[in-house]
């Protein structure tokens, strides 16, 4: 059975090109829907000082309409060969990308990695492992050709106030 709804996970990242790249050649390969998803993953801050909470909603909101217009960009861009949806959210990745796909009923997730290994792995852990294991569908992971590590490129910019 051909795909007929693809989820690209987006990071912005050099790494994550090739997986790109990939997804959407199999989209217009298959005729399918690409999916986009970038989620911005706020856990990690701090709740116990009184200001976090507004400023982290100001960087939050901030975040979120930057990465959305990148999103747009991507859809603009291959818009003209395939039928794109993006999705900018805020959450755990893994349970985000996990949930757009049962929602969307998507046949395949198409991912990069950023091929961390040793303590780095082991204290982020692996997005891309997690979604493979809780997915309940196919996951196609693609590791970057380049060297390995995350790329020194910022992932978006960040409007001035």
């Amino acid at each position: 059975m051909l795909p007929k709804k693809i989820l690209f996970c987006a990071d912005f990242s050099v790494n994550s090109l090739p997986a790109r790249q990939l997804a959407v050649d199999y989209a217009k390969a298959f005729g399918a829907e690409l999916l986009i998803i970038h989620v911005i993953d706020a856990t990690g801050f701090p709740s116990y000082v009184d200001w976090v909470g507004k400023e982290l909603d100001q960087i939050l909101e901030r975040t979120q309409n930057a990465a959305a217009a990148r999103l747009e960009e991507l859809a603009e861009e291959y818009g003209s060969l395939i039928p794109v949806k993006p999705y900018c959210t805020i959450g755990s990745a893994p349970k985000e990308i996990v949930e757009l796909a049962a929602r969307e009923s998507v046949d395949l997730i198409v991912m990069g990695t950023h091929g961390r290994t040793g303590v780095k792995h082991l204290v982020m852990g692996s997005i891309a492992r997690s979604v493979l294991r809780s997915a309940h569908r196919p996951v196609l992971i693609v590791e970057a050709p380049t060297e390995k590590g995350e790329s020194s490129e910022r992932p978006y910019e960040f409007p001035v106030p």
